[in-house]
């Protein structure tokens, strides 16, 4: 039982810690995924999402900071009802999300890391198997600093944890790993599998169909449903999704860009450079580096570099803005998810050439053109 309960202080410790930093790296996406759970047709929770980068922060720090708790011993009580809560909760959360589809990816190790709905509550039970192992190893379980000793340093975690989620948050991830990188191709990144000549991943809804003898209702998958339209009435398509064969999925699959019903999105990626200036919410966009998003765009019209900014916001609110802001530059359409995670800065800047991303500024580390080697 010692060895067991020694074992499970190195699993559950390394794992909270791995995971609060990669979260803590990219705390801003971590709270847009909140903000998807607490969505109305998810737990209708929506007066959090609000609070959901404060949660969000709140939650990267307290993972670390309780897996370096659970590795030295310190105050074991304290660090195993809570690791004890946090998995209890989140096991719920991922049965949830995974049982009903809500949500198909929990962001537990960020972008890093992609887990299916029910890979994600398998990892829960793990985690939950070994949190238990503690609680029944308890005595164990002793203190490898002391006191003052664990205080201090517990404090000084948690500060850098603080400031390295505040840095993150005001400039942009130590480590992007979205495919929306620096050095990542766009074009390519959008093949599909048939272009690649790879094997396409099959799925198939649930329906809800109705027997024309019986008239009894129930559910059928719709690849069965194809077979059997003449025995049954369709009632309607559930949420409900199974994966019949695994496959390559494109890692960028909603990327467009339109303005007045024209589709502008191959040109922009086929042009030798281009500047795409990200707002996904026009209102939420930060006015502090207008003026000089202004002249850098004035300098792009100077040396005859494109410059596209990408909104998801409505017309009537682009153009209020830009009248607020004596913006002229041009405003075309992109979803509002895509540019969320194309760079986690609203408004962001991303530097193309022939689609290959070559740079990506936060508004507030925004360059001048004269600081970019255009090639």
């Amino acid at each position: 039982m010692k060895f067991l309960t020694y074992l499970s202080r190195l699993i559950v410790g390394v794992l909270f810690i791995i995971s609060g930093l990669i979260k803590a790296n990219d705390a801003l996406g971590f709270s847009y995924k909140l903000e998807e759970y607490f969505s109305a047709d998810v737990l209708n929770l929506e007066f959090l999402i609000p609070l959901s980068f404060v949660m969000a922060a709140g939650i990267c720090i307290f993972e670390v900071v309780v897996g370096i708790m659970v590795l030295i011993g310190a105050r074991s009580k304290l660090a195993n009802w809570s690791l004890m809560l946090m998995i209890v909760f989140f096991t719920f959360l991922t049965f949830y999300s995974a049982y009903y589809n809500k949500v198909t990816d929990c962001g537990c190790f960020g972008d890093a890391i992609k887990l299916t709905p029910w890979g994600s509550f398998r990892k829960d039970l793990i985690l939950l198997f070994f949190i238990s192992i503690l609680f029944i190893g308890e005595k164990h379980i002793k203190a490898l600093l002391s006191r003052k000793m664990e205080n201090m340093f517990l404090a000084i975690v948690t500060f850098f944890c603080f400031a390295f989620v505040v840095h993150t948050y005001r400039h942009l991830p130590v480590k992007d790993f979205r495919p929306y990188a620096v050095g990542n191709n766009i074009t390519e990144g959008m093949k599909t599998c048939n272009e690649l000549e790879l094997a396409c991943a099959e799925e198939a809804y649930y329906y809800v169909v109705k027997n024309k003898a019986t008239g009894e209702v129930s559910e059928m998958l719709s690849t069965d449903y194809q077979d059997k339209w003449e025995e049954f009435d369709f009632v309607e398509a559930t949420d409900k999704i199974i994966v019949l064969q695994e496959g390559y999925e494109p890692p960028i699959h909603d990327f467009s860009i339109s303005k007045d019903g024209a589709d502008y999105t191959y040109s922009v990626l086929d042009e030798d450079n281009a500047f795409l200036l990200v707002c996904y919410n026009i209102d939420k966009t930060s006015a502090s580096a207008q003026e000089q998003i202004n002249a850098f765009y004035a300098d792009c019209q100077t040396a005859g570099i494109s410059f596209y900014a990408l909104c998801a916001s409505s017309d009537d609110n682009i153009l209020a803005f830009a009248e607020e802001n004596n913006i002229e530059y041009p405003f075309y359409f992109t979803d509002e998810t895509t540019l969320k995670t194309m760079i986690r800065s609203n408004p962001g800047l991303l530097y193309l050439q022939k689609g290959t991303i070559l740079g990506k500024w936060h508004h507030n580390d925004f360059p001048s053109l004269s600081d970019i080697e255009v090639q």
